[in-house]
């Protein structure tokens, strides 16, 4: 029976290019994997793909029963329906370990790198698997875009290393090609509002409360400046709608390097707890803050205990 490898809910470039590239490395590997994902391609995702000459994987929602890889997660808060009852095989990931659980040993590479996609470049080095010119501009892209072109504090060497590498095999300027993505990425004319909460958020587990966090990366984020209405009523609604103690979204400025914070809490408070600034009504501007992985999540899972 063939196994199923995919990325999170509400999927980015990193969690879709990775779920395409290990499905072929996995297969060079002799093994019996198709990619999928559990949406559709963001625009951003959707010019790598196209960039590339790559097809979006197909969409999933129940796994139950399953045999499934993961790539870059392993919370069973941000996997599709079933994912409890399915049979983990592996894990290929760049954040801390979640709570998904397994009946039997299971291969995992957890890297604490900028992306997933480098995790899967050391993987196919150490195979010794080609990566096809389409992979390789795809992963190239994943990094680039999780690491914001190398902005972000989770960004380290080997990420930079990979892009060089895999840029050489694409035969591209990787400069020039992650620029054109993070100015489609921070495209939000016409968007609705819920389209951009949802755009990039995961739910989080901290100490029993449900918090979500979503985030929305910009050029400039004065292209957000007529809608903050519109973002701060959809807060409400997720909250209310997903039962969120905490909802939060950050508006990320690329070329600053810092984010606006909208805030829908049952304690606002756990805000300043978090970061030792005090918001200005529902909002707080966060001076250097561009990873919502390494400078948001571990500073609210303290505040949260």
């Amino acid at each position: 029976m063939s196994a199923i490898v995919f990325g999170h809910m509400n999927p980015d470039t990193d969690s879709t290019i990775s779920a395409l590239a290990a499905a072929d490395l996995y297969t060079k590997r002799g093994l019996a994997v198709s990619a999928a994902a559990q949406g559709a391609p963001t625009p951003d995702t959707q010019f790598v793909l196209d960039t590339f000459g790559l097809t979006a994987p197909a969409i999933i929602d129940d796994v139950a029963g399953k045999d499934v890889y993961l790539v870059d997660f392993s919370d069973l808060a941000q996997g599709p329906k079933g994912l409890a009852e399915a049979n983990v095989l592996g894990i290929v990931d760049h954040h801390k370990l979640g709570d998904v659980t397994t009946n039997s040993p299971l291969e995992a590479w957890i890297w604490p790198v900028g992306c997933t996609g480098t995790v899967l470049k050391a993987m196919y080095d150490f195979y010794g698997i080609e990566i096809p010119k389409a992979i390789a501009g795809g992963l190239m892209c994943a990094i680039l875009s999780d690491t914001v072109l190398f902005k972000s504090p989770t960004c380290t060497d080997a990420d930079k290393a990979a892009v060089k590498a895999l840029a050489a095999i694409a035969g591209v300027d990787y400069e020039k090609v992650g620029m054109d993505m993070l100015k489609v990425k921070s495209s939000i004319d016409g968007i609705p509002a819920k389209d951009l909460v949802f755009r990039d958020y995961k739910d989080f587990d901290m100490n029993g409360k449900k918090v979500g966090i979503g985030q929305v990366e910009l050029i400039d984020i004065a292209m957000a400046d007529g809608i903050k209405g519109d973002l701060r009523a959809e807060l409400a609604k997720v909250k209310a709608e997903r039962g969120c103690h905490s909802v939060f979204l950050l508006l990320t400025d690329i070329m600053k390097e810092g984010s606006e914070m909208l805030i829908n809490s049952d304690d606002i408070a756990v805000v300043e707890k978090a970061f030792g600034k005090k918001p200005e009504g529902d909002a707080v501007w966060l001076d250097g803050v561009l990873s919502r992985k390494k400078q948001v999540v571990p500073p609210f899972q303290t505040a949260f205990k």
